[in-house]
């Protein structure tokens, strides 16, 4: 029994796919158990880790200490020097990619505002969709760098000024999907993988909105529990940090929900048409960017898909949603506007 249990999981852990995957920021708290998933991913023939040089962990030894599970996956580490320009010490990591996450970033300190930490963490992630830009351009970059409903619209929107497919910028928005599954698997008994709430809106607050009319287990629990699970969906990252005492945030369930994205966004790229809810140009509302149920295919987004009939409570929670997303797709393209990639 223990030898067939050991053969299984070893089988699991297979890599040698046809694709190549970066992780930028893969020495962090998100970027490490995201790359350790990465490797699992039977869909990788490659992974690239880049981190800054004064990341806790280096880089290489990410690499190294992935290099030794049982996967056919080549793993490399990237060194970049703080103040480097990752247009201009990326090449090697980033050509031949078909897909880009990037958990960076710096999370909210204590005085910041929500603009405040927008600007640094568009910077961020100007630099590095810009490097993908040049690189690998037909990649699909998957960013999870908050605040997701702003900088989305900001990077896509660049993209759209280079001349490139706005559509392969996609905000990271599974996790929302996969907490709203967990916690109606937990109040029903069932296993959350008979679960599939779709998370519609965006990826903060009141915009995180779970459509639980559309799954036939949360369809059927009474309206006080819905109203109870879409506000803990809505406030389930506090919950983390409270739980973490201040010291961390939600880092391994992230990692998670970004490796479920990236498997879907490879299955798609391999053959086999994959949906998965994520935050991305859209057309299926009145706002420009939304979060909604996305078919990948082999081209990355092969269609975003319509968000399907809404029940009395779910129309009310998408006007109040509304309201604050339009303000933060502002943010965005205001942002864009006054922005361009170097040459």
């Amino acid at each position: 029994m223990g030898a067939s249990c050991s053969a299984g999981i070893r089988k699991a852990i297979m890599g040698g796919g046809s694709h190549k995957v970066c992780v930028c920021g893969g020495a962090g708290g998100i970027g490490q158990p995201l790359c350790l998933l990465m490797a699992m991913d039977p869909n990788v023939r490659e992974l690239s880790i880049v981190d800054l040089n004064v990341a806790m962990v280096p880089p290489d030894g990410v690499a190294k200490d992935l290099g030794h599970i049982e996967s056919k996956v080549k793993v490399t580490g990237y060194v970049m020097e703080v103040g480097t320009a990752p247009k201009d010490s990326l090449e090697d990591c980033l050509s031949g990619c078909s897909l880009v996450l990037v958990p960076a970033g710096m999370p909210r300190k204590p005085g910041m505002t929500r603009d405040d930490l927008f600007k640094v963490n568009c910077d961020i992630a100007k630099g590095m969709v810009e490097a993908c830009a040049k690189f690998c351009p037909q990649a699909v970059v998957a960013l999870i760098v908050n605040p997701v409903n702003s900088i989305v619209p900001a990077m896509a929107e660049l993209y759209s000024k280079a001349g490139l497919d706005p559509w392969k910028i996609v905000g990271v928005t599974s996790l929302d999907s996969v907490r709203a599954n967990k916690f109606v698997a937990d109040l029903t008994g069932c296993h959350p993988s008979n679960i599939e709430v779709p998370v519609i809106g965006g990826h903060a607050g009141v915009t995180i909105l779970p459509v639980f009319s559309q799954d036939p287990t949360s369809a059927c629990l009474a309206p006080s529990k819905i109203e109870e699970l879409d506000k803990r969906t809505q406030d389930a990252g506090t919950e983390v940090v409270h739980a973490k005492n201040g010291k961390g945030s939600a880092t391994l369930s992230m990692a998670y929900a970004g490796a479920r994205l990236g498997r879907a966004v490879l299955a798609g790229m391999s053959g086999r048409p994959t949906v998965e809810c994520a935050y991305v140009k859209s057309d299926v509302t009145d706002l420009p960017y939304f979060a909604s149920q996305v078919l990948f295919g082999k081209g990355g987004v092969s269609r975003v898909l319509p968000i399907g009939q809404l029940n009395d409570y779910e129309k009310r929670r998408l006007n109040e949603a509304t309201v604050q997303l339009k303000t933060e797709i502002n943010t965005g393209l205001r942002y864009a506007k006054d922005a361009k990639f170097a040459n």
